[in-house]
């Protein structure tokens, strides 16, 4: 009898803290960022700056408006002399879609993308000199997205060919953030060369990290432009954004089936995945948790004469963004997503009563029931 009663009570004990991690782990996510990163600079190096560009664009579509995104892109390759069609970047031969548009907003650029200052944004160690649209004005419930992409080597990224970022200085960067309560969660995508090693020194809790490449493997491009006459994207990246034009903000795709997406006879390098540090499965973490945004809608109170039932302010319908004139139906990627452009720091009090109350009651509840046995 007693060993039933000790079996049947570690297994509640497991239930309720594994409850206790999901619950704090989604009620505690109530805003999303991005620091996107081109590291390279020069005119062999845009399928870089196409890279970033093209994740910018899949963040906003999905809902993660642009006062909430870092943009730092080391070169300006909408405006190269040789750019065949100045103020354009695309991502494909055909161009199809004009990445770079005529809504884009670059927070670094140039010679502002250095080793310094992307540490001091992710840290939040920047001048009271730096505007409020430079900073990364994160919070211990944003899900944070990080996205690099540039030349590197074995423990190292290059940032305008001419200094390096190192996996420790990652590691030591993502640690000042938990210290300081900057996210909830953390996403980092490195596509470069042997871009698993970058992710090697990361000790801080709740991060998933993903890279295009294994230690001594290249990472390569997909396909290039004659027009353009180089590469103008790279593969891992090319395949991300693939999957992620499929998805629509209120997907309940995870990350598990992205990553799984990535086989290595598409990517042609062996793309590689740590979720040791996270806490919660990958198959229960949603894609729009880290590439979407959460979207508040504000209930209006009654409206005499039109019953007693409260009415959203805004439709489905408004919440999406216009077009730009580059996209139009027949273009291979289309709007369908809603930017949110809500308040990163506003969320029902009914969230914060769930979560300290399951925070509170689970745990004692488990040590009741160890004690009783």
């Amino acid at each position: 009898m007693m060993a039933t009663l000790s079996c049947c009570c570690v297994w509640l004990v497991s239930l309720l803290l594994t409850l206790n991690c999901v619950l704090s782990s989604d009620l505690r996510h109530t805003n999303n960022w991005a620091v996107l990163a081109c590291t390279s600079r020069y005119w062999f190096n845009y399928r870089h700056v196409a890279n970033t560009l093209s994740v910018y664009r899949s963040v906003k579509r999905l809902g993660i408006p642009d006062s909430q995104i870092i943009l730092m892109l080391a070169d300006d390759m909408a405006c190269n002399p040789r750019n065949p069609e100045q103020g354009t970047v695309f991502n494909n031969q055909a161009h199809q879609l004009n990445v770079y548009g005529n809504d884009i907003e670059v927070d670094y650029r140039g010679y502002e993308v250095t080793v310094e200052n992307f540490i001091r944004v992710l840290t939040g160690r920047l001048p009271s000199s730096v505007p409020q649209s430079k900073r990364l004005l994160t919070d211990d419930r944003s899900n944070v997205l990080v996205y690099m992409t540039g030349h590197g080597g074995e423990g190292f990224l290059k940032f305008q060919d001419a200094e390096e970022i190192t996996s420790e200085e990652l590691g030591a960067a993502f640690e000042q953030m938990w210290k300081k309560r900057r996210y909830s969660s953390l996403m980092f995508l490195i596509d470069t060369c042997q871009a698993e090693s970058l992710y090697r020194s990361f000790y801080s809790p709740n991060i998933i990290a993903a890279a295009s490449s294994r230690v001594n493997e290249d990472s390569l491009s997909h396909h290039s432009d004659t027009a353009v006459g180089v590469s103008v994207i790279d593969r891992w990246t090319f395949y991300i954004l693939e999957y992620l034009e499929h998805i629509k903000p209120n997907s309940r795709k995870t990350v598990q089936d992205l990553f799984r997406s990535l086989q290595p006879s598409l990517v042609l390098s062996t793309p590689s995945l740590r979720s040791d540090l996270f806490p919660v499965p990958l198959s229960k973490v949603r894609i729009t948790d880290f590439f979407g945004s959460v979207r508040k809608i504000d209930i209006s109170p009654s409206i005499p004469g039109r019953g007693n039932s409260s009415t959203s302010i805004y439709s489905q319908s408004s919440l999406r963004p216009l077009p730009s004139s580059e996209e139009s139906s027949s273009d291979v990627f289309s709007y369908s997503a809603a930017d949110s452009g809500t308040d990163a720091r506003q969320q029902d009090d009914g969230t914060d009563a769930m979560l300290y109350v399951y925070s509170a009651i689970l745990p004692s509840c488990a040590i009741f029931l160890i004690l009783s046995v």
